[in-house]
């Protein structure tokens, strides 16, 4: 729970607040970029929400921070923390989610969920909270569990036993994990006719995306959007295995087509397919 005795000095005044167990993991950031920012190396909130449409981003927020760090002293906007809970996983285009319940041990990573009559699928994992879980229930449960690297698997166990979902992951990071479809190398494998799994080391030694219906790449920590840099990036300074064959990876991409960005760290990017094209591009230009 967050504590009130904590609240950050950078947060404005009002009932929204920010404590100083915050890990900086971006998550309330981009979730309600109206309401909060980065201060000091911690999320703090910049401005109180003022409408309904913020008030809710506010609480979504609060609800899907991996630390329980975000609190909220209205009574009344306590209450309805119970319709955030109840708001995930929260729909982001056509029939692809936002699992919110974001989960310390992935330091707060983004996981998504794809709902189709071919076989729901998550891509890496949430918390393995209550809430979540039922409502995934309604929404037809989990065939497959696409595990992006080795980082962001957090709660996978618990969510494959309880759905009986199969879990795919590149071997290379799989080592140790009861992981039921393995994949090797670096060539692109069809799951099935809608989903390709594009093998993309440098993050990690497994990392690799996946690509729904050429529209959606769901992408890790492989490739995210930097509002700061105005265009697509890698990340440098938390790159494990190798930058060298992070390029590589990169550039592999060029070779599939897709309209979104969707990583577990960093931001969301969407585009129409030429213009993500280019903005590839000017990602691959700037990495060197």
């Amino acid at each position: 729970m967050p504590d009130i005795r904590r609240r950050r000095s950078e947060n404005v005044d009002g009932p929204f607040y920010v404590d100083a167990t915050c890990i900086d993991c971006d998550a309330c950031r981009w979730i309600a970029p109206a309401s909060f920012h980065q201060a000091d190396g911690q999320s703090a909130v910049y401005a109180q929400p003022v409408d309904e449409v913020g008030r809710f981003a506010a609480l979504q927020a609060l609800v899907a921070c991996p630390t329980a760090s975000i609190g909220v002293t209205d009574p009344a906007l306590q209450a309805r923390t119970r319709d955030a809970v109840a708001s995930f996983p929260r729909l982001l285009d056509a029939n692809v989610f936002h699992c919110g319940f974001h989960a310390e041990s992935s330091f707060g990573a983004a996981s998504w969920f794809i709902q189709r009559p071919q076989g729901n699928v998550m891509v890496d994992s949430p918390r393995f909270a209550g809430p979540l879980v039922k409502r995934i229930e309604q929404l037809g449960g989990i065939k497959t569990l696409f595990l992006t690297h080795i980082d962001d698997v957090a709660d996978h166990e618990k969510w494959a036993r309880h759905f009986g979902c199969e879990r795919v992951m590149h071997s290379a990071d799989a080592r140790g994990l009861a992981i039921e479809r393995k994949f090797d190398g670096r060539e692109p494998v069809a799951l099935d006719a809608e989903l390709v799994v594009i093998p993309t080391p440098g993050h990690t030694r497994g990392s690799a995306c996946l690509l729904y219906a050429q529209r959606y790449l769901f992408t890790g920590d492989h490739l995210a959007w930097s509002p700061r840099r105005g265009h697509l990036v890698a990340f440098r300074d938390a790159c494990w295995y190798s930058w060298d064959e992070l390029k590589v990876s990169m550039k592999a991409l060029r070779h599939h087509r897709f309209e979104w960005v969707l990583p577990g760290h960093g931001r969301i990017h969407h585009a129409a397919a030429p213009e993500m094209a280019a903005a590839l591009d000017k990602c691959i230009a700037w990495m060197g």
